[in-house]
């Protein structure tokens, strides 16, 4: 099989089938043992699992619930035999509550669900009760459930049969956007969109056959997924795991060496804040050098070229800083590629800088998923943009200057990647879908402009959400979220959230970041209480009035911090009390809901101004 006839997704496996098969494709562990299966497993249980389903008398078209806590071969494999037998997935993230997930299997119309553990039994049983969900499917075997594995089907010819027939442009899945308010939406994408940016992307990346890559994000987000087929096109090796398991000198980093991986913004800055930490417990000499190799990341940029004394010093810092990071993330990175958030350019200078090079990508669910990318390739990436459209891929800059700044507005675009629209909501795709001389441009709307790199590669910079654009009771319009990354990038602060619509000026709530802050406390020999007393302390609320201040800088005067308010809290995507989450699944912010929670605080701020 050549690249040229893959056109639906489960081709992948076939190509790698045909090309080279992995003995180890995907594995995980279970217990203290490491199960994996190979390309050829992935490929029989598949077409046995498809085999299996239409046995059930789920007909083409027919929409099919994904759902587990972890990433696992069998969601895979569930994946595949969906495709293969014509249904339609419809993976969810687990973390919802029983409202949302009703809300979403009566919307879709959806007939069965394959779960994994945990309360999902629970939570999805309960919603197919409500939405007349007729069949439940277990990765695990569990009462009340029929396991995945009882469904196989020694006879696939059927299916086989099937499958040479199935066109590219079927539906294949339908994926429900988190949102930051309200109900979801149902993109849904045909199997032409999803190849069309696997296969323009992956050549983008260092990635050959035979690697190792780790995945931890949830298969349910389409960025992941997406990366999950690029593995069977590249044939690399994956190993599933969980964030919690990463670290330590027995975490999968170090048993796995990866050498390659994709990730979210917020896990970088946690690894970031544990090495910025473990430099403050330092002392003497080590510290010295430890913040002596910090200060040399501040000028990196991509390709920059280092002679003379800049040279030595860097190959020092290499050799006792930085060689312990890549040490620790397993020693065989050669890049990682952040999405689904906007990553601080500090993170990515300062990663790449000890040379574990980070690369980000721009797109949205409804562009199945990548607009932009940050490439490997000598001058294709620049810091603070998310680097050029991808081949195939045309973007457009919808122009006004009088509310987001000069040469910036909506960010529009148009290519093979397009969804199909929002399932049973014509009116939304209205919204969302503009026509410009004859042709279908997608509004993202995510501001932006574009930026000219020294080589006349025009780099696209997000700027900020359209609809998350405030504007002061002054008549001026504040962006958020360039405020919220530049302040995020401080190891003493978790969360931010930039506040100022219809006020007098910008404000901010901040949550520190607990285990930073105690060991501030500890070097400056404050005795440490709780979170809740330490906040109020007048030292403590000293630095971060001149973590402000130094920021500030930074903005013009009208998106300055003239107030803030340090939050003793924890902000998550779900809550384990069953109250309503500060997050989306995704990490974006809920502002309304944050708004709401914090309501006291903010009246607060500017009632002691008034």
């Amino acid at each position: 099989m050549t690249t040229n006839e893959i056109t639906r997704l489960f081709d992948f496996l076939t190509y790698e089938m045909a090309n080279f098969p992995q003995e180890k494709a995907f594995g995980y562990q279970q217990g203290e043992q490491w199960q994996w299966w190979s390309t050829a497993d992935l490929d029989r249980e598949s077409r046995q699992l498809a085999a299996g389903l239409r046995s059930r008398g789920l007909q083409p078209g027919d929409r099919v619930v994904l759902v587990d806590y972890i990433n696992r071969p069998e969601w895979v494999i569930a994946d595949l035999a969906c495709q293969l037998a014509g249904l339609v997935s419809v993976p969810v993230y687990p973390t919802i509550s029983v409202k949302e997930y009703t809300y979403i299997f009566q919307d879709a119309g959806v007939k069965a669900a394959f779960l994994g553990g945990g309360d999902l039994y629970s939570k999805v049983s309960q919603a197919g009760e409500l939405s007349g969900m007729e069949q439940l499917f277990s990765f695990q075997q569990q009462e009340g459930c029929t396991y995945w594995r009882e469904l196989l089907q020694v006879d696939t010819a059927a299916v086989d049969a099937e499958r040479d027939r199935l066109p590219a442009d079927q539906l294949t899945t339908i994926i429900y956007t988190s949102g930051t308010t309200g109900f979801p939406k149902g993109v849904m994408l045909d199997h032409a969109s999803i190849v069309f940016n696997v296969k323009t992307i992956l050549p983008m990346f260092p990635i050959e056959t035979g690697m190792r890559s780790l995945s931890f994000l949830p298969l349910c987000h389409i960025f992941e997924r997406a990366v999950s087929y690029a593995y069977r096109y590249a044939g690399v090796s994956t190993a599933f795991t969980t964030p919690d398991r990463l670290g330590g000198d027995d975490g999968d980093l170090r048993r796995i060496r990866p050498h390659f991986f994709s990730t979210v913004p917020r896990l970088l800055e946690k690894v970031y804040e544990k090495i910025y930490n473990k430099g403050l417990e330092l002392t003497g000499l080590k510290r010295a050098l430890f913040f002596w190799a910090m200060r040399l990341t501040e000028d990196y940029e991509y390709d920059k070229t280092y002679t003379g004394l800049a040279a030595v010093k860097r190959r020092i810092a290499d050799k006792l800083i930085f060689s312990k990071w890549r040490e620790a993330l397993g020693g065989e990175v050669r890049g990682i590629i952040t999405g689904a958030a906007p990553c601080p350019r500090k993170m990515a200078q300062v990663f790449s800088a000890a040379g574990i090079q980070i690369r980000e990508g721009y797109g949205l669910t409804e562009a199945a998923p990548g607009i932009c990318v940050t490439r490997f390739a000598p001058g294709m990436s620049k810091l603070g943009t998310v680097g050029p459209p991808i081949d195939g891929v045309e973007v457009m800059i919808d122009l006004d200057e009088a509310n987001y700044g000069p040469g910036a507005g909506e960010i529009l675009s148009k290519g093979p990647n397009q969804m199909m629209g929002y399932y049973n909501k014509p009116d939304e795709d209205e919204k969302v879908f503009r026509w410009i001389d004859g042709e279908r441009w997608l509004c993202t709307g995510d501001v932006g402009k574009w930026v000219e790199g020294d080589n006349g590669v025009k780099f696209l910079k997000i700027t900020d959400r359209k609809k998350e654009l405030m504007k002061t009771s002054g008549g001026k319009y504040v962006a958020p979220a360039p405020i919220e990354s530049r302040l995020k990038e401080e190891f003493l602060i978790e969360q931010v959230m930039v506040l100022g619509d219809n006020q007098k000026f910008v404000s901010a709530l901040i949550l520190p970041a607990e285990e930073a802050l105690r060991e501030y406390c500890r070097h400056k020999e404050i005795e440490w209480s709780n979170l809740a007393e330490i906040v109020d302390h007048p030292v403590i609320q000293d630095k971060y009035q001149r973590i402000l201040d130094k920021a500030n800088h930074e903005f013009g005067k009208v998106e300055q911090i003239k107030k803030f308010r340090l939050l003793p809290d924890v902000w998550e995507p779900v809550k384990q009390d069953g109250s309503v989450s500060e997050l989306t699944p995704t990490m974006k912010l809920k502002r309304r809901v944050i708004m709401e929670k914090y309501n006291q605080q903010i009246e607060a701020i500017y009632h002691e101004s008034s």
